[in-house]
């Protein structure tokens, strides 16, 4: 079962996924601490990609756009059990302590070193998932105190992430699109990442490319992905959901209709 952290009663939750590969784009909402217990996890970006297996702890930054894949290690399902972070949360925790001086970072995944109170707090966890209900709600606010007071007392870095409650600001659009073209999210989600409403990022967008944000992105997306089939040698199947598209049958129609023929008879083209 996994349960997405979508209401204050998941804010700690194990996941389990037994397929043989699970991949969604992600923009977490929350900071979320993760413990990898069996499987691996694989987290691309734009610039650069991340691969968590068993025993690794890793700090997830809310606002970071990449693909996140679940797949079996070593022959074993994958299993995680995670701990969020709550905006609110974290207001009210850092207005009861001393401000600390906060230096923003980059929204990248961070590898924590293994350390006795990381596991502490996971091996006080597990036990509540043998339960049949939902970890109560009281148990759980102590557990996502304990965890944020845990990061801080290993490394005090983790203020620039944990509270730093600023939206992300107005950045160069053109920019970030051609870096991340190829992550399936609304105009609405894009617009947000550039610090921008979905009105002014639509505004911006035509100024920057000259066409909609719909139609841009499909032509960008078969482009890249008709370079890949043709130079790369890879197959459709391969290919389609890496550059934005959610299935293979759309990815064939709109190829298709851009370039004339289907993708299965790009090569020798």
């Amino acid at each position: 079962m996994e349960q997405n952290g979508a209401d204050s009663r998941a804010m700690v939750f194990v996941s389990c996924k037994r397929e043989k590969h699970y991949s969604r784009e992600v923009i977490l909402p929350w900071h979320a601490l993760v413990r990898v217990y069996a499987g691996e996890m694989r987290i691309v970006s734009a610039d650069r990609s991340f691969i968590f297996r068993p025993g690794d702890t890793v700090l997830l930054p809310r606002n970071q756009l990449g693909r996140l894949s679940k797949v079996p290690f070593n022959g074993e399902a994958f299993k995680s059990v995670s701990v969020c972070f709550p905006q609110q949360m974290l207001q009210k925790y850092y207005t009861s302590i001393a401000q600390p001086v906060i230096v923003p970072e980059p929204p990248y995944a961070r590898l924590l070193t293994k350390h006795p109170l990381l596991e502490s707090l996971f091996n006080s966890l597990l036990p509540y998932f043998d339960l049949a209900d939902e970890l109560p709600q009281e148990v759980a606010d102590i557990k996502v105190n304990e965890a944020i007071a845990v990061l801080r007392s290993i490394d005090r870095s983790v203020d620039n992430v944990l509270g730093h409650f600023e939206e992300p600001g107005k950045i160069d659009l053109a920019d970030f699109m051609e870096k991340n073209y190829m992550f399936n999210l609304t105009a609405t989600r894009f617009g947000y990442l550039t610090g921008r409403s979905l009105t002014t990022f639509k505004r911006d967008f035509k100024k920057a490319f000259g066409d909609t944000p719909e139609k841009w992105l499909t032509r960008k997306r078969l482009e890249t992905a008709h370079y890949q089939i043709v130079e790369q040698k890879r197959k459709p199947s391969e290919v389609y959901f890496e550059v934005g598209f959610e299935n293979l049958s759309h990815f064939s129609f709109a190829f298709k209709k851009l370039f004339g023929y289907n993708p299965t008879s790009v090569v020798g083209k």
